[in-house]
């Protein structure tokens, strides 16, 4: 590389070829201790020369821990072959070559893919009707004027169409309540929501045609447990009664681009356990009009909730018109992956611009704000296009009923039935007892109009969404959720939605990136204190000792359960709401947080007790620390500082949340430089003493870091491992880019991404600061920029935890005005203009860069992962946080780390982004070899991850968390490990939650657990390293009552995916079965 180029990426790219080299050429290079001694000579003034030099001093250390790390293997056969011992007797060492020596249990392991498990990456699908990658390809998004329609066209029809079959038409009634988005949930709540529940109540009860929808269960709740018996009486015979339906009936209407699929059907459950407990409802229809674009998940798991029909809105305008002018508005939506129909759901797509009056009563926005009588004359909203409604008297009903029942009809021509839903409402609506009189008087003259009179062939009514739906299906002739016949079948996904013009919603895949972070070490820690307090409780039931096991933890669980909940609303992780409730939501996050470590350590505490009956639990003297701390809600965790001193030794417990064994380093930190680690039996643990860095060049000289090697978490055979060579035919850069926004008109908001253009490099005015660590156990290199800090470590351990870079970008752009901050990594892989991003964590979807559409257009949701690939090679980049990806050259892959916007972009937030945190982005780049060059099965609409990604991924995560054991006067009482599985689960089954399900008369847990597995599915392609742990795949058959140590199965029943429906329960010793991509649930009594 030149040195020009050198100097405009401010030395990043060759900083990031020599890290890769060195994890790729670990015994190609010659280990020449001397030169360490020849690199510290007087620089020249320039600063070219500067950075040159400082760049060959660390090409220099980079050297030494090349072949440093290529002796570990051979070392470590020397160690067995020769019986090498430590002159002190303590590992690692360094052996009289210069190698370090590492210990390692001489258990074999094993790997052992069945050939039926890979078929299913490499099987045929059917074809779709309509294929979104597809569709892509075939439009123009041209954005031609359609006239009053302005993004469709002219919509006409003759006046006959109806005489043999009347045109059906519901109206249905909602009110959009955001949990949060310019005021914070409470405050919503108290000016606006508690009077439209209220309201509702009243008006409802006055007339029994009248109908209501209602979605987010989070206000419902707050609302229900505020209200006396009579009003919950009330409203409970209205919704058995027909009048209000629960829609979707999660705890809110979640974010579809950067939720985590555990998270979504974590709220989920949530809605739907409170709707059982409190109401007896099960919801049917999924309603979701303000996502901002819709994820192919989200059907999948409303189909696995028995749910039978679902409805979305905000989809790109040109995919709308395409839609409208073929009638596919309605359609069965598949999985891409689904060999068959299974995953099928009915799903209605809205046509307009919006949800709300003016763009849902037909084409026309014009007319159909005319018949939103909450514009009345003399009201606070008015209509924009000048024509405000008129009361329906005697005088006028029949003119404003033909016109509006020619927007009806005109509406219904872009579907294939004669049935035609019209939402009427907006955000926040139906407040005031005034605008339920507008609308529901004005409305009911209409429909009695309409009704009597014959010749208009038309039935009007008021509706619930499953009115419509029920209406759809019976004028089809085929039961709920069926396939109508003609009807096209979907799949694939609706990203990036744009609203207009060339304003693409892909900002917010990022804004505001510390709580996308925040958001996933949520979910990691509600993940294991549901599976450590579920098991802790069987536990203790199991010993008798349920009476002296601290239950009221459930308390802090059902809180952080909600909290995740609440903010998976698309307004919350999304990062699109106003400052002072993005403080709300932190200040919720961080309390829950703080909440699910209490019952982490609570049941930790419990269950690695040996003598269960030396235990005691006092709520004000924890047995155990936590692992870090956080001082405010907008910080950074600070570890946990393990004080040692002549007393006695300190214990730390291990708590790993992944369901297959782990080799990992684990970082502590202590007080002293003098630290020995031992075992429960005794045995010394390899250990690399690090320094604690106060600033880029500085030492603490009273904290350390401690890197243990926790061989006690698994048994591996060091001698499998196999240092990737795959990596030395292929290169990789790292560079780091800025973009701006436009300079004048409309620019980049929370939600909008709209850029000034190509990338430019990134540029400061000299040299990064350049820090080397090298160890046995991992060696890092860190670069310390004005904006960001670079920081690239290698794991030198067996298994998966070693097979990938550790990358960490600590970011603070609050120096910056309007500009994004991109990591882009640039290689040699011929992937032309396909690349891979997942779909919430859960599946792959291929995507093209269209050189057709804008910039802005081909970013994508990235919520855990993104890859590109040739025939030979693949490189996923692996994130623990949802960021914004894309792939613009063949051969890249970009991610946005963090924006800072100075301004509004017209959605309605009234704020820029302006309240940047300093965060730290977490990732892995994993790069494989494909086995099996294969670009017709490239070319299709499905792809996977190899067995070896999903580990990466979840050992990403899923962090250890270290938790030291507090000092006692008393002294410590006998601990041993807690090992929950009598066997390793299959390594294709990830167990998604082991959550305590509600009692249903108190706040307690029941006896009851809800068992949430999921089948990954594998793409066996790439060649097959040894992960680091015993892995056998069994076709999907799991034994559950062989899967828990020390527990009594006495019950093992099928259930829905949100636990509301049930099957009969299958014999305790029975094998459930799970397909590739299946998510099951099961209810299980375990004592």
């Amino acid at each position: 590389m030149k040195l020009k180029k050198q100097v405009t990426v401010c030395g990043g790219a060759i900083f990031c070829v020599a890290v890769f080299s060195l994890y790729l050429m670990l015994d190609r290079v010659q280990h020449d201790p001397a030169r360490r001694q020849n690199g510290g000579g007087n620089f020249p003034r320039s600063q070219i020369s500067v950075l040159q030099n400082r760049i060959e001093q660390l090409e220099q250390l980079l050297e030494e821990n090349h072949q440093i790390i290529s002796h570990i293997k051979d070392s470590v056969l020397e160690l067995t072959d020769t019986g090498a011992v430590s002159p002190s007797g303590q590992l690692p060492f360094r052996s009289a070559n210069g190698s370090w020596v590492l210990p390692f249990d001489g258990r074999p392991t094993f790997l052992s893919v069945k050939p039926q498990d890979c078929q299913f990456a490499q099987g045929h699908r059917g074809q779709t009707d309509l294929q979104m990658l597809d569709i892509y390809s075939l439009l123009k998004f041209d954005n031609v004027d359609g006239g009053v329609w302005k993004q469709g066209f002219e919509i006409t029809y003759e006046p006959g169409e109806w005489d043999s079959e009347p045109l059906q038409v519901f109206v249905v009634p909602h009110s959009h309540n955001d949990p949060g988005w310019v005021k914070t949930f409470d405050k919503y709540y108290t000016d606006q929501t508690q009077h439209i529940l209220n309201n509702m109540l009243v008006k409802l009860t006055e007339d029994p045609r009248r109908k209501f929808i209602w979605s987010e269960i989070s206000y419902f709740a707050k609302w229900w447990e505020s209200s006396d018996t009579h009003k919950q009486e009330a409203m409970r015979k209205l919704i058995l009664g027909g009048q209000l339906e629960m829609v979707t009936g999660g705890w809110v209407m979640t974010d579809e681009a950067n939720s985590h699929y555990f998270a979504m059907i974590d709220q989920l459950i949530e809605g739907h356990q409170w709707l059982e407990k409190n109401l007896g409802v099960t919801p049917r229809s999924g309603w979701a009009v303000d996502p901002f674009g819709h994820s192919a998940t989200m059907p999948y798991l409303l189909k696995r909730a028995n749910l039978t029909s679902m409805l979305i809105q905000r989809v790109h305008y040109s995919i709308k018109k395409h839609f409208s002018s073929s009638r596919s508005l309605e359609f069965m939506w598949r999985q891409a992956w689904d060999t068959s129909s299974n995953t099928d759901i009915f799903c209605h797509m809205m046509p307009f611009y919006s949800y709300d009056v003016p763009h849902t009563c037909g084409p026309d926005p014009k007319i159909c704000c005319q018949f939103d009588f909450k514009r009345l004359p003399g009201g606070r909203v008015n209509c924009p296009w000048k024509v405000p409604p008129r009361a329906i008297v005697d005088a006028n009903v029949a003119e404003r009923a033909h016109l509006l029942l020619d927007q009806y009809r005109k509406k219904s021509k872009l579907f294939r039935s004669k049935v035609v839903l019209v939402p009427l409402g907006d955000d926040f609506r139906y407040d005031k007892a005034l605008e339920w009189d507008q609308q529901f008087l004005n409305y009911q003259k209409l429909f009695d109009y309409m009704n009597s009179h014959p010749e208009m062939h038309v039935q009007a009514q008021f509706g619930t969404l499953t009115d419509y739906f029920s209406a759809v299906y019976k004028a089809s002739g085929v039961p709920q959720g069926f396939r109508p016949p003609g009807y096209p079948v979907l799949s694939g996904d609706f990203f990036a939605y744009a609203d207009r013009e060339d304003h693409y919603w892909s900002g917010y895949y990022t804004s505001r990136p510390f709580y996308k972070t925040l958001d996933r070490v949520l979910e990691s820690h509600l993940r294991g204190a549901e599976i450590l307090f579920s098991l802790a409780v069987a536990h203790a039931r199991h010993a008798g000792m349920e009476g002296r096991y601290p239950t009221s933890d459930y308390t802090l669980l059902t809180d952080a359960r909600r909290t995740v909940a609440l903010f998976q609303h698309h307004d919350a992780i999304a990062g699109t709401a106003k400052e002072n409730v993005v403080i709300d939501y932190g200040n919720r996050l961080l309390h829950s947080l703080q909440g699910l470590k209490r019952v982490i350590i609570n049941a930790a505490h419990f269950l690695v007790m040996k003598n269960k009956d030396v235990y005691r639990f006092y709520q004000t003297e924890p047995f155990l620390e936590t692992d870090d701390r956080r001082a405010t809600q907008d910080s950074l965790p600070q570890r946990t500082l393990i004080e040692l001193d002549q007393s006695g030794p300190r214990y730390l417990v291990l708590f790993n949340p992944v369901e297959q064994d782990r080799l990992c380093v684990v970082t502590v930190l202590v007080n002293s430089a003098r630290v020995r680690l031992l075992t429960e039996d005794g045995q010394t643990l390899p250990v690399q003493l690090s320094a604690q860095w106060s600033t880029a060049t500085q030492m603490s000289a009273e904290v350390f870091q401690v890197c243990p090697l926790p061989l006690l978490l698994i048994t591996n055979r060091v001698t499998d491992w196999c240092c990737l060579n795959v990596l030395r035919s292929v290169k990789v850069q790292m560079q780091f880019v800025t973009y701006g926004t436009r300079s004048s008109k409309d620019k980049s908001g929370a939600y909008l991404f709209l850029p000034d253009g190509k990338a430019k490099p990134y540029s400061q005015k000299g040299p990064p600061v350049v820090r080397v660590v090298e160890g046995p156990l991992f060696s890092e290199v860190v670069a310390f920029y004005q904006h960001f800090q670079q920081t690239v470590r290698i794991h030198n351990v067996p298994g998966a935890d070693g097979l990938s870079l550790d990358v960490t970008i600590m970011v603070d752009i609050r120096e910056q005005s309007n500009k994004e901050l991109a990591m882009r990594l640039v290689t040699d892989i011929q992937s032309d203009d396909t690349f891979y991003t997942d779909l919430n964590g859960f599946q792959m979807q291929p995507r093209r860069h269209f050189l057709k559409l804008p910039l802005q257009a081909n970013f994508y949701p990235m919520p855990s992962q993104a890859y590109i690939q040739d025939s030979q090679y693949r490189l996923t980049l692996h994130s623990a946080q949802a960021l914004g990806v894309t792939s613009l050259e063949s051969g890249q892959l970009e991610v946005i780390l963090d924006r800072r916007l100075m301004q509004d972009d017209n959605r309605g937030l009234g704020q820029g982004l302006k309240d940047n945190k300093k965060t730290a982005n977490r990732f892995r780049f994993l790069l494989e070899r494909r086995s099996i060059g294969n670009k017709v099965v490239d070319s299709g609409p499905i792809s996977f991850p190899s067995l070896l990604s999903h580990m990466t991924s979840a050992i990403l995560n899923h962090e250890v968390l270290a938790l030291p054991v507090l000092p006692k006067k008393r002294g410590i009482p006998p601990l041993h490990t807690f090992a929950p599985l009598k066997a390793a689960v299959p390594c294709d089954f990830h167990l998604l939650n082991l959550r305590s399900i509600q009692h249903q008369d108190t706040n307690s847990p029941s006896s009851y657990t809800a068992l949430i597995l999921h089948r990954k599915a594998l793409d066996c392609g790439l060649e097959t390293i040894n992960p680091g742990f015993n892995c056998t795949t069994t076709e999907g058959q799991l034994t559950v009552s062989s899967l828990f140590r020390n527990l009594d199965l006495q019950l093992l029943q099928p259930v829905s995916l949100s636990l509301m429906y049930s099957s009969p329960p299958l014999g305790n010793d029975s094998s459930v079965s799970l397909e590739p991509m299946e998510i099951s649930a099961f209810r299980l009594r375990l004592r």
